[in-house]
Protein backbone atom coordinates (compact mmCIF):
# COMPACT_ATOMS: atom_id res chain seq x y z
CA UNK A 1 0.00 0.00 0.00
CA UNK A 2 1.88 3.15 -1.47
CA UNK A 3 -0.50 5.61 -0.96
CA UNK A 4 -3.61 6.47 0.34
CA UNK A 5 -6.77 8.25 -0.39
CA UNK A 6 -8.53 9.66 3.19
CA UNK A 7 -11.75 10.89 2.75
CA UNK A 8 -14.95 11.20 4.47
CA UNK A 9 -18.42 10.33 2.98
CA UNK A 10 -21.17 11.97 4.29
CA UNK A 11 -24.74 11.67 3.65
CA UNK A 12 -26.62 14.45 1.69
CA UNK A 13 -29.20 15.75 3.70
CA UNK A 14 -32.54 17.23 2.39
CA UNK A 15 -32.27 20.63 2.76
CA UNK A 16 -35.34 20.54 4.69
CA UNK A 17 -34.35 18.28 7.41
CA UNK A 18 -33.51 20.11 10.75
CA UNK A 19 -31.60 17.37 12.50
CA UNK A 20 -27.94 17.18 14.33
CA UNK A 21 -25.75 14.11 14.67
CA UNK A 22 -23.19 12.72 16.57
CA UNK A 23 -20.87 10.22 15.25
CA UNK A 24 -17.78 8.13 16.60
CA UNK A 25 -14.89 6.63 14.24
CA UNK A 26 -12.36 4.73 16.23
CA UNK A 27 -9.73 2.98 13.38
CA UNK A 28 -7.07 0.78 14.72
CA UNK A 29 -4.18 0.16 11.81
CA UNK A 30 -1.03 -1.91 11.37
CA UNK A 31 1.51 -1.80 8.98
CA UNK A 32 1.04 2.23 8.21
CA UNK A 33 5.01 3.75 9.08
CA UNK A 34 4.32 6.53 10.61
CA UNK A 35 0.79 6.78 10.74
CA UNK A 36 -0.88 6.36 14.78
CA UNK A 37 -2.19 2.55 15.12
CA UNK A 38 -5.23 4.05 17.00
CA UNK A 39 -7.58 7.34 16.01
CA UNK A 40 -10.51 8.57 17.60
CA UNK A 41 -12.66 11.20 16.15
CA UNK A 42 -16.17 12.91 17.02
CA UNK A 43 -18.28 14.80 15.01
CA UNK A 44 -21.06 17.00 15.85
CA UNK A 45 -23.15 18.26 12.42
CA UNK A 46 -20.45 16.72 10.76
CA UNK A 47 -17.88 18.32 11.97
CA UNK A 48 -14.54 17.01 14.29
CA UNK A 49 -14.87 18.52 17.73
CA UNK A 50 -12.94 16.07 20.00
CA UNK A 51 -9.88 13.98 18.32
CA UNK A 52 -7.30 11.40 19.68
CA UNK A 53 -4.39 9.46 18.64
CA UNK A 54 -1.82 6.71 19.97
CA UNK A 55 0.74 9.25 19.46
CA UNK A 56 -0.96 12.18 21.18
CA UNK A 57 -2.15 10.13 24.18
CA UNK A 58 -4.94 12.38 25.11
CA UNK A 59 -8.38 13.57 23.84
CA UNK A 60 -8.39 17.39 22.76
CA UNK A 61 -11.22 19.39 21.60
CA UNK A 62 -11.23 20.88 17.85
CA UNK A 63 -13.62 23.33 18.14
CA UNK A 64 -12.97 26.24 20.41
CA UNK A 65 -16.44 26.11 22.25
CA UNK A 66 -16.10 22.50 23.12
CA UNK A 67 -13.05 23.45 24.66
CA UNK A 68 -14.57 26.45 26.49
CA UNK A 69 -17.59 24.55 27.48
CA UNK A 70 -15.90 21.54 29.46
CA UNK A 71 -13.42 21.51 31.97
CA UNK A 72 -9.75 19.03 32.44
CA UNK A 73 -12.13 16.20 34.30
CA UNK A 74 -13.93 15.52 30.83
CA UNK A 75 -11.02 15.69 29.14
CA UNK A 76 -8.81 13.26 31.84
CA UNK A 77 -12.02 10.99 31.70
CA UNK A 78 -12.30 10.69 28.14
CA UNK A 79 -8.41 10.01 27.73
CA UNK A 80 -8.19 7.11 30.12
CA UNK A 81 -11.43 5.25 28.19
CA UNK A 82 -9.43 6.01 24.97
CA UNK A 83 -6.51 4.91 25.94
CA UNK A 84 -8.52 1.48 26.87
CA UNK A 85 -10.09 1.40 23.85
CA UNK A 86 -6.35 1.78 22.46
CA UNK A 87 -5.47 -1.30 23.62
CA UNK A 88 -8.45 -3.42 22.34
CA UNK A 89 -7.85 -2.25 18.81
CA UNK A 90 -4.60 -3.30 18.98
CA UNK A 91 -5.91 -6.63 20.50
CA UNK A 92 -8.29 -6.68 17.77
CA UNK A 93 -6.26 -6.49 14.56
CA UNK A 94 -3.78 -9.57 15.52
CA UNK A 95 -7.36 -11.48 15.90
CA UNK A 96 -8.84 -9.97 13.09
CA UNK A 97 -5.28 -11.17 10.97
CA UNK A 98 -5.85 -14.48 12.30
CA UNK A 99 -9.12 -15.40 11.36
CA UNK A 100 -8.55 -14.26 7.92
CA UNK A 101 -4.99 -16.10 7.38
CA UNK A 102 -2.70 -13.15 7.08
CA UNK A 103 0.42 -12.06 8.75
CA UNK A 104 1.92 -8.78 7.49
CA UNK A 105 0.89 -5.53 5.21
CA UNK A 106 -1.60 -3.32 6.35
CA UNK A 107 -4.72 -4.04 7.93
CA UNK A 108 -7.56 -1.49 9.66
CA UNK A 109 -9.96 -2.30 12.08
CA UNK A 110 -13.25 0.54 12.63
CA UNK A 111 -16.00 1.07 14.26
CA UNK A 112 -18.77 4.02 14.02
CA UNK A 113 -21.37 4.75 16.37
CA UNK A 114 -23.31 7.43 17.10
CA UNK A 115 -27.32 9.04 16.72
CA UNK A 116 -29.33 11.73 14.82
CA UNK A 117 -32.01 14.07 16.41
CA UNK A 118 -34.33 15.74 14.88
CA UNK A 119 -34.65 19.14 16.76
CA UNK A 120 -38.18 19.82 15.75
CA UNK A 121 -39.73 16.82 16.85
CA UNK A 122 -37.64 16.30 19.04
CA UNK A 123 -37.29 12.43 18.18
CA UNK A 124 -34.29 9.83 17.46
CA UNK A 125 -34.26 9.28 13.61
CA UNK A 126 -31.40 7.41 13.72
CA UNK A 127 -28.79 5.07 15.43
CA UNK A 128 -26.17 2.53 14.59
CA UNK A 129 -23.29 0.65 15.27
CA UNK A 130 -21.29 -0.58 12.51
CA UNK A 131 -17.63 -2.55 12.20
CA UNK A 132 -15.47 -3.02 9.39
CA UNK A 133 -11.87 -4.74 8.68
CA UNK A 134 -9.96 -4.26 5.78
CA UNK A 135 -12.54 -1.99 3.77
CA UNK A 136 -15.34 -4.85 4.29
CA UNK A 137 -18.54 -4.59 6.41
CA UNK A 138 -18.00 -6.55 9.75
CA UNK A 139 -20.60 -6.62 11.95
CA UNK A 140 -23.41 -4.22 12.23
CA UNK A 141 -26.17 -3.69 14.87
CA UNK A 142 -29.68 -4.33 14.56
CA UNK A 143 -31.21 -2.85 17.38
CA UNK A 144 -35.08 -3.88 16.35
CA UNK A 145 -34.45 -7.55 16.13
CA UNK A 146 -31.62 -6.93 19.14
CA UNK A 147 -29.25 -8.63 17.54
CA UNK A 148 -25.56 -8.05 15.44
CA UNK A 149 -25.50 -9.23 11.23
CA UNK A 150 -22.35 -10.58 10.42
CA UNK A 151 -21.71 -10.47 6.12
CA UNK A 152 -19.07 -13.18 6.55
CA UNK A 153 -17.67 -16.42 8.05
CA UNK A 154 -14.94 -14.75 10.40
CA UNK A 155 -17.41 -12.43 11.88
CA UNK A 156 -20.04 -14.85 13.05
CA UNK A 157 -17.71 -16.33 15.62
CA UNK A 158 -18.42 -12.75 17.19
CA UNK A 159 -21.90 -12.23 16.25
CA UNK A 160 -22.55 -15.50 18.14
CA UNK A 161 -21.30 -14.73 20.88
CA UNK A 162 -22.42 -11.06 20.80
CA UNK A 163 -25.76 -12.44 20.89
CA UNK A 164 -26.06 -14.23 23.56
CA UNK A 165 -24.71 -11.11 25.85
CA UNK A 166 -28.03 -10.05 26.62
CA UNK A 167 -26.61 -7.49 29.05
CA UNK A 168 -24.25 -5.87 26.44
CA UNK A 169 -27.43 -5.48 24.55
CA UNK A 170 -29.09 -3.92 26.75
CA UNK A 171 -26.14 -1.55 27.27
CA UNK A 172 -25.81 -0.86 23.85
CA UNK A 173 -29.96 -0.14 23.17
CA UNK A 174 -29.44 2.24 26.18
CA UNK A 175 -26.71 4.63 25.07
CA UNK A 176 -27.72 4.64 21.28
CA UNK A 177 -31.40 5.59 22.01
CA UNK A 178 -30.67 7.34 25.66
CA UNK A 179 -27.52 8.62 26.68
CA UNK A 180 -26.45 9.67 22.70
CA UNK A 181 -29.20 11.75 22.12
CA UNK A 182 -29.17 13.54 25.32
CA UNK A 183 -25.01 13.97 25.15
CA UNK A 184 -26.00 14.88 21.29
CA UNK A 185 -28.47 17.46 22.57
CA UNK A 186 -25.98 18.59 25.15
CA UNK A 187 -23.12 19.21 22.85
CA UNK A 188 -25.46 21.20 20.17
CA UNK A 189 -26.03 23.74 22.72
CA UNK A 190 -22.46 24.29 23.51
CA UNK A 191 -22.08 24.90 19.41
CA UNK A 192 -24.62 26.78 19.18
CA UNK A 193 -23.62 29.60 17.62
CA UNK A 194 -21.27 28.18 15.45
CA UNK A 195 -23.28 25.31 14.10
CA UNK A 196 -26.52 27.51 13.39
CA UNK A 197 -24.54 29.58 11.13
CA UNK A 198 -24.78 29.84 7.51
CA UNK A 199 -22.22 30.34 5.33
CA UNK A 200 -22.78 30.68 1.10
CA UNK A 201 -20.41 29.07 -1.24
CA UNK A 202 -18.38 29.53 -4.44
CA UNK A 203 -19.57 27.95 -7.01
CA UNK A 204 -17.54 26.68 -9.90
CA UNK A 205 -18.34 25.17 -13.42
CA UNK A 206 -14.83 22.76 -14.52
CA UNK A 207 -14.68 20.45 -17.43
CA UNK A 208 -11.46 18.24 -17.80
CA UNK A 209 -11.84 18.05 -22.02
CA UNK A 210 -13.69 19.16 -24.29
CA UNK A 211 -15.80 15.98 -24.33
CA UNK A 212 -15.93 15.57 -20.48
CA UNK A 213 -18.75 16.38 -18.39
CA UNK A 214 -19.19 19.77 -16.86
CA UNK A 215 -19.40 19.53 -13.06
CA UNK A 216 -20.96 22.20 -10.69
CA UNK A 217 -18.61 22.04 -7.73
CA UNK A 218 -19.85 24.40 -4.45
CA UNK A 219 -17.04 24.48 -1.48
CA UNK A 220 -16.98 26.56 1.53
CA UNK A 221 -20.42 26.17 2.49
CA UNK A 222 -22.45 25.79 6.36
CA UNK A 223 -23.73 23.71 7.03
CA UNK A 224 -24.29 20.70 5.01
CA UNK A 225 -27.90 20.35 4.58
CA UNK A 226 -27.60 21.48 1.31
CA UNK A 227 -28.63 20.75 -2.34
CA UNK A 228 -27.01 20.42 -5.88
CA UNK A 229 -28.85 20.37 -8.99
CA UNK A 230 -28.79 20.63 -12.76
CA UNK A 231 -32.00 22.30 -14.60
CA UNK A 232 -32.72 23.12 -18.14
CA UNK A 233 -35.77 25.59 -19.04
CA UNK A 234 -36.63 25.95 -15.19
CA UNK A 235 -37.07 22.12 -14.64
CA UNK A 236 -34.59 20.02 -12.73
CA UNK A 237 -32.63 17.34 -14.57
CA UNK A 238 -31.87 13.79 -13.82
CA UNK A 239 -30.92 12.11 -16.64
CA UNK A 240 -26.86 12.56 -17.83
CA UNK A 241 -26.84 14.34 -14.06
CA UNK A 242 -24.36 12.52 -11.31
CA UNK A 243 -23.80 13.74 -7.96
CA UNK A 244 -21.42 13.31 -5.77
CA UNK A 245 -20.95 13.20 -1.61
CA UNK A 246 -20.67 16.55 0.49
CA UNK A 247 -17.37 16.25 2.03
CA UNK A 248 -15.38 18.19 4.53
CA UNK A 249 -13.85 20.93 4.07
CA UNK A 250 -10.19 21.85 6.56
CA UNK A 251 -12.12 25.05 7.64
CA UNK A 252 -15.03 23.29 8.60
CA UNK A 253 -17.19 24.15 5.95
CA UNK A 254 -18.37 21.33 2.75
CA UNK A 255 -17.87 20.78 -0.99
CA UNK A 256 -19.95 19.03 -3.03
CA UNK A 257 -20.32 18.35 -6.72
CA UNK A 258 -22.95 17.02 -10.24
CA UNK A 259 -21.62 16.48 -13.12
CA UNK A 260 -24.00 17.04 -16.14
CA UNK A 261 -23.14 14.88 -19.30
CA UNK A 262 -23.69 17.16 -22.95
CA UNK A 263 -22.25 15.23 -25.21
CA UNK A 264 -25.82 14.79 -26.58
CA UNK A 265 -26.54 18.02 -26.32
CA UNK A 266 -26.25 20.64 -29.09
CA UNK A 267 -23.67 23.96 -28.29
CA UNK A 268 -26.42 26.31 -28.44
CA UNK A 269 -28.83 24.45 -26.07
CA UNK A 270 -26.11 24.53 -23.46
CA UNK A 271 -27.50 27.95 -22.47
CA UNK A 272 -30.94 26.49 -21.15
CA UNK A 273 -29.07 25.05 -18.23
CA UNK A 274 -28.24 26.44 -15.03
CA UNK A 275 -26.71 24.70 -11.70
CA UNK A 276 -28.87 25.59 -8.50
CA UNK A 277 -27.39 25.53 -5.11
CA UNK A 278 -29.82 25.19 -2.10
CA UNK A 279 -29.03 26.12 1.31
CA UNK A 280 -30.86 25.55 4.33
CA UNK A 281 -32.19 28.94 5.05
CA UNK A 282 -30.79 30.80 2.60
CA UNK A 283 -32.35 31.80 -0.88
CA UNK A 284 -30.90 29.24 -3.81
CA UNK A 285 -27.74 30.46 -6.26
CA UNK A 286 -28.01 30.33 -9.31
CA UNK A 287 -25.08 29.92 -12.13
CA UNK A 288 -25.54 29.81 -15.57
CA UNK A 289 -23.91 27.51 -18.10
CA UNK A 290 -21.86 29.32 -20.27
CA UNK A 291 -19.40 28.45 -22.04
CA UNK A 292 -17.14 31.50 -20.82
CA UNK A 293 -17.62 30.35 -17.40
CA UNK A 294 -16.12 27.15 -17.39
CA UNK A 295 -12.46 26.35 -16.30
CA UNK A 296 -10.79 23.67 -18.20
CA UNK A 297 -7.68 22.13 -16.21
CA UNK A 298 -5.78 18.69 -16.18
CA UNK A 299 -5.66 18.98 -12.72
CA UNK A 300 -9.51 18.69 -12.17
CA UNK A 301 -9.96 15.80 -10.43
CA UNK A 302 -7.28 16.84 -7.59
CA UNK A 303 -9.94 19.89 -6.71
CA UNK A 304 -13.10 17.70 -6.59
CA UNK A 305 -11.08 14.75 -4.42
CA UNK A 306 -10.48 17.08 -0.87
CA UNK A 307 -11.60 17.74 1.96
CA UNK A 308 -9.40 15.77 4.26
CA UNK A 309 -9.56 17.33 8.11
CA UNK A 310 -6.06 18.14 9.41
CA UNK A 311 -5.82 15.02 12.12
CA UNK A 312 -8.65 13.43 10.83
CA UNK A 313 -7.05 11.30 8.43
CA UNK A 314 -7.40 8.35 9.57
CA UNK A 315 -11.44 7.43 9.62
CA UNK A 316 -11.65 4.68 6.76
CA UNK A 317 -11.32 1.25 5.84
CA UNK A 318 -8.51 0.10 3.50
CA UNK A 319 -9.35 -1.57 -0.14
CA UNK A 320 -6.81 -1.95 -2.65
CA UNK A 321 -4.68 0.63 -1.22
CA UNK A 322 -7.40 3.11 -0.87
CA UNK A 323 -9.16 3.91 2.48
CA UNK A 324 -12.14 5.40 2.30
CA UNK A 325 -15.21 5.40 5.74
CA UNK A 326 -18.06 3.66 4.35
CA UNK A 327 -21.32 5.11 5.67
CA UNK A 328 -24.18 1.80 5.94
CA UNK A 329 -28.09 1.79 6.57
CA UNK A 330 -28.90 3.37 10.12
CA UNK A 331 -31.23 1.80 12.06
CA UNK A 332 -34.66 4.64 12.55
CA UNK A 333 -35.63 4.68 16.02
CA UNK A 334 -37.92 7.06 17.96
CA UNK A 335 -36.48 8.32 21.06
CA UNK A 336 -38.45 8.68 24.36
CA UNK A 337 -37.36 11.46 26.46
CA UNK A 338 -34.68 10.44 29.69
CA UNK A 339 -33.70 11.19 32.68
CA UNK A 340 -30.63 13.88 33.25
CA UNK A 341 -27.41 12.83 32.20
CA UNK A 342 -24.54 13.68 34.27
CA UNK A 343 -21.72 16.09 33.19
CA UNK A 344 -19.83 13.76 31.86
CA UNK A 345 -20.61 11.23 28.73
CA UNK A 346 -19.60 7.80 29.15
CA UNK A 347 -18.18 6.11 25.84
CA UNK A 348 -18.57 2.75 25.05
CA UNK A 349 -15.75 0.88 24.76
CA UNK A 350 -14.53 -0.98 21.81
CA UNK A 351 -13.91 -4.84 21.39
CA UNK A 352 -15.31 -7.37 18.91
CA UNK A 353 -12.48 -9.91 18.03
CA UNK A 354 -11.61 -11.97 20.38
CA UNK A 355 -13.42 -14.89 22.22
CA UNK A 356 -13.09 -13.14 25.37
CA UNK A 357 -16.69 -12.24 26.93
CA UNK A 358 -17.86 -8.69 26.51
CA UNK A 359 -18.09 -6.84 29.32
CA UNK A 360 -17.03 -2.93 29.58
CA UNK A 361 -19.25 0.26 29.41
CA UNK A 362 -17.61 0.75 25.86
CA UNK A 363 -17.15 -2.03 23.12
CA UNK A 364 -13.95 -1.94 21.50
CA UNK A 365 -14.56 -5.14 19.47
CA UNK A 366 -15.24 -5.04 15.87
CA UNK A 367 -18.38 -6.04 16.82
CA UNK A 368 -19.55 -4.72 20.27
CA UNK A 369 -17.30 -1.53 19.98
CA UNK A 370 -19.00 2.02 20.42
CA UNK A 371 -17.10 5.19 21.33
CA UNK A 372 -14.97 5.67 24.31
CA UNK A 373 -15.94 9.06 25.37
CA UNK A 374 -18.05 9.84 28.23
CA UNK A 375 -20.55 10.10 25.77
CA UNK A 376 -20.30 7.11 24.50
CA UNK A 377 -20.99 3.52 25.66
CA UNK A 378 -17.96 1.38 24.26
CA UNK A 379 -17.33 -1.91 25.16
CA UNK A 380 -13.84 -2.76 25.96
CA UNK A 381 -13.63 -6.78 24.04
CA UNK A 382 -12.56 -8.39 22.02
CA UNK A 383 -13.83 -9.53 18.58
Amino acid sequence: MKSFIFIFLFGIHSVSAVTHSLQYFYTGSSGIPGFPEFVSVGMLDGQPFTYYDSVLKKETPKQDWMAQKEGPEYWERQTQTLSGAEQTFKGNIQIAKQRFNQTGGVHIVQNMYGCEWDDETDKVVKVYNQHGYDGEDFLSLDLQTETWTAPNTQAFITKQKLDHNKALMAQKKNYLTQICPEWLKKYVNHGRSSLMRTEPPSVSLLQKTPSSAVSCHATGFYPNRAELLWRRDGEEVHEGVVKGEILPNNDGTFQMSANLKLSSVPTEDWMKYECVFQLSGAEDLITKLEKTKIRSNTGFPAVVVIGVLVGVLVLACVVSGVVYCKKGNHAKLPLSEKSKTSSTESLPSPKLLTEESCTSSRDSDLSSAGSAHSDTPLMKRRI
